[in-house]
């Protein structure tokens, strides 16, 4: 357990919690370091499947507009961004995405990166990054498309708009909708049924899909670090950023 990420492992499924609910879970350097560390722990820990969630109001609500970025530093903290759909690609383990409030950028790739997403009722995706002069991380670039077809997924991208629970449904964005006060126990039934299946056969299974996909996240992820050098130090993306925190 760490100050912002929390790991639980109970009968054979571990339980990853993003855990700054004063920030509606908002990515900040220690949450991605402490989300690292806990995607290698559980990775170890002999769980058969996985499920991430968000405590407080929302899953995780983006990047943290309030965190001062160190000048000079921008390459090694989007490769730790980056590292995180890399691990939760890498694991032996299924993930299972339990998303309710704002899964929001970064919170939104947090989702495309694990195998299946159960949603709430309430859960609202968006990815803001283009109107903020920003690019898209997470290989939401290739994720996105795979998912839901490149048509919706260039207008999910290039227009932001935030949609909701039963619209993500119906793209085909998450595998199931489910109310909100039973969303982690329904995500973790489900991860448990992963979980009593033969672990050798659901990890062989796991990269078999993502077998012809991967390759292609791998290149993704580098380019969208090249494109997040170009694009985040502009003076719009300052003027964009400090509109979408006034708005929030």
């Amino acid at each position: 357990m760490t100050d912002t990420v929390e790991v639980t492992v109970d009968q054979g499924v571990a339980t990853i919690w993003l855990n700054r609910p004063d920030r509606l879970n908002a990515v900040s350097d220690e949450l991605v370091t402490d989300l690292l560390a806990a995607l290698d722990a559980v990775a170890s820990s002999g769980a058969g499947a996985a499920v991430l969630a968000g405590r407080g109001r929302a899953f995780c609500a983006g990047h943290d507009l309030k965190e001062v970025i160190p000048p000079g530093d921008s390459r090694e903290r989007i490769e730790r961004l980056q590292e995180v759909t890399r691990r939760l690609r890498a694991l032996p383990q299924p993930v299972v995405a339990a998303v309710h409030g704002y899964a929001i950028g970064a919170g939104a790739e947090f989702a495309l990166g694990c195998d299946l997403i159960l949603a709430s009722d309430d859960a609202v995706f968006a990815f803001p990054e283009v109107g903020l002069g920003l690019s898209v991380t997470g290989a939401a670039s290739r994720l996105l498309p795979l998912i839901v077809g490149p048509l919706k997924a260039r207008e999910l991208i290039l227009l932001g708009e935030r949609i909701t629970a039963p619209v993500a449904k119906g793209m085909g964005l998450i595998n199931r909708l489910v109310g909100g006060d039973e969303l982690v126990e329904r995500a973790t039934e489900l991860a448990a049924r992963i979980a009593e299946r033969p672990a050798q056969a659901v990890t062989l299974a796991k990269r078999a899909i993502d077998s012809g996909i991967d390759g292609a996240v791998a290149s993704t992820l580098e380019l969208e670090v090249s494109h997040a050098l170009l694009t985040e130090h502009t003076a719009e993306v300052a003027a964009s950023a400090e509109a979408f925190r006034s708005r929030k």
